[in-house]
């Protein structure tokens, strides 16, 4: 998915400057604090914790996303890794800056969980370029011991439906990012956008049927299967070694204006903040603990109608009782 103004950023823009001020301090969301024996048992236990992504801040330095992360008690970052991004910029990215942001990072308690890109790589005259900069993503994560870097599958090519698309130009689009990144130990993981290749469960098996390299799975978003009347919670049982980071974004469907204008409609789903649409966050948790995955839910916040901390501070509150 592209990180561009009308979607990922816009609440990094007026909308977004609100700060952490304007909602007062965390006590009012109205959750109660644990005491210090129950908090140590489920800290002991915990097998999932709650990230951002940090394309919202795209606008500031990474200490200031982390400052905020740390203060809002969100313990990872999704860290977006544009050319010449304020936050990790590939381009120019070396081991000395890896050491500065490993540090910055720890002494904040936090995690980078993994390094996100979403431009499309299948774009005519645009893939050389974009596989060179994805190459230097994962190199960024080798030098910052990050695991995961996060890509978009590509739209479909001119002329070309997503499944054959995927059979017949992703191969050779991914081929040299997934071997390099095998190389260096890290896994690609790719978001299922509903707009790009990756749409209903079917583009999912064929994508793994076409490309079976261990390395190469999911950035799973169930929100995009949602409001497709799809199985959001299929995949993570189709797919439990293809799954390696997951997004949190809810989404809230008016059936209501639904059935009023018909599903080839807008305006009838959104995407909101974890809580505030119709996913049931228990039960999602739930089939991906039963099917093995143990890592970050990153919330992916896109919800109009929250500023950006705002909505992330409610997120990250409302799927702690999850982890």
């Amino acid at each position: 998915m592209n990180t561009n103004v009308t979607r990922r950023h816009f609440l990094g823009t007026a909308a977004g400057t609100a700060g952490i001020a304007a909602i007062g301090p965390m006590a009012a969301v109205g959750v109660e604090p644990l005491s210090e024996k129950a908090a140590a048992i489920l800290e002991a236990e915990r097998d999932l914790r709650v990230g951002m992504l940090t394309a919202p801040f795209a606008n500031d330095s990474l200490e200031t996303v982390a400052d905020f992360a740390r203060d809002a008690g969100i313990h990872g970052l999704e860290v977006v890794a544009d050319a010449g991004g304020k936050q990790i910029d590939p381009q120019t990215f070396d081991q000395a800056r890896a050491d500065a942001v490993k540090a910055l990072i720890a002494d904040r308690g936090l995690v980078i969980t993994s390094l996100a890109w979403y431009d499309d790589l299948v774009e005519p005259e645009k893939t050389e370029e974009r596989q060179a900069h994805a190459i230097k993503i994962i190199d960024a994560a080798s030098m910052l011991g990050v695991g995961v870097v996060c890509l978009s599958p590509g739209y479909p090519a001119p002329r070309m439906t997503k499944i054959n698309t995927i059979k017949k130009v992703l191969p050779k689009v991914f081929a040299p990012v997934v071997a390099h990144a095998g190389e260096k130990g890290v896994k690609i993981a790719v978001e299922n956008y509903f707009q790009t290749n990756l749409q209903g469960i079917d583009t999912f098996e064929c994508l793994f049927e076409t490309i079976q390299d261990a390395n190469f799975g999911l950035n799973y978003d169930p929100s995009h299967l949602y409001h497709q009347q799809c199985d959001h919670l299929l995949p993570v049982s189709m797919f439990p070694k293809r799954i390696f980071h997951t997004h949190a974004k809810d989404c809230l469907v008016d059936e209501a204006a639904r059935s009023r204008m018909g599903v080839y409609a807008e305006g009838w789903w959104r995407y909101v903040i974890p809580g505030f649409g119709n996913i049931n966050w228990g039960e999602y948790t739930s089939h991906l603990r039963s099917n093995g995955y143990k890592g970050v839910m990153s919330i992916e916040h896109e919800d109009s109608a929250f500023s950006r901390e705002r909505g992330f501070i409610l997120g990250a509150r409302y799927l702690e009782q999850f982890c």
